[in-house]
């Protein structure tokens, strides 16, 4: 929950209306637990600990061929050291460009409309270069105080290679595609079709995938962005 405090703290301070959106911890991925989570749901952030297992994974999954993605994802590389939460973030906003309506001319506004037609490594470029999106992580962070500091989501080190124990990514559907967005991959990775109202289910079967190939660690999270609906909190 602590997460999700500083998550809102963040986005609002760079330009995500209260009223359009809200994250939700997801407090487990048996489909009971699942219909407890807000709908509807837009996107879903998983934090994961990187072990030797999952990094040559990646780095097989890297040399495989792989099916292109739809020209619709919205997606950057990761090329700042431990950014990958708000990597993580950016995605799950980018490609529901459609349901959040964002405040004209605010921090996030700005980005996503100059970032539209650029590459993944050109929009990396201009988020390594935002520095009101850095005094964000610094005002988001320093409200949670120490415990906010070991929050992977406002850590920031300058190297991409620098040593981290934990990575989010995030699960959205476009195009009628589950896709899974994450900063440190080639490009999106297409996990078949999916649905704005399947997406929270489509994307806890892969989640459960991963876990199991590390079922002796707790660090694992997973949130929900909804849609505010009228009458919500």
């Amino acid at each position: 929950m602590f997460c999700v405090v500083l998550i809102v703290q963040f986005l609002w301070g760079l330009g995500l209306p209260v009223d359009e959106a809200e994250f939700y911890d997801v407090y487990g991925l048996d489909e009971e637990l699942l219909e407890m989570v807000p709908k509807p749901v837009l996107a879903v952030l998983f934090l994961f600990p990187i072990t030797a297992e999952t990094e040559a994974e990646r780095m097989l999954e890297k040399e495989s061929v792989k099916k292109e993605p739809s020209d619709k994802v919205y997606f950057l590389k990761q090329t700042v050291g431990n950014a990958c939460g708000t990597i993580g973030l950016l995605h799950a906003i980018g490609n529901v460009s459609s349901e959040i309506k964002l405040i004209e001319g605010s921090c996030l506004d700005r980005f996503f409309k100059s970032t539209a037609n650029m590459d993944p490594l050109e929009r990396a470029d201009v988020l390594e270069k935002d520095t009101e999106m850095e005094v964000a992580h610094s005002v988001a962070a320093t409200a949670g105080d120490t415990e906010a500091k070991n929050l992977i989501l406002f850590q920031q080190a300058p190297n991409i290679n620098t040593s981290v124990d934990t990575h989010f990514i995030c699960f959205s559907c476009v195009d009628g595609e589950l896709y899974e967005l994450d900063g440190r991959k080639s490009q999106p990775i297409s996990y078949g079709a999916s649905s704005s109202s399947s997406l929270l289910q489509d994307a806890a079967k892969v989640i459960k995938a991963m876990i199991q190939k590390n079922p002796d660690s707790i660090n694992f999270n997973v949130i929900a962005l909804s849609r505010k609906v009228e009458g919500g909190s």
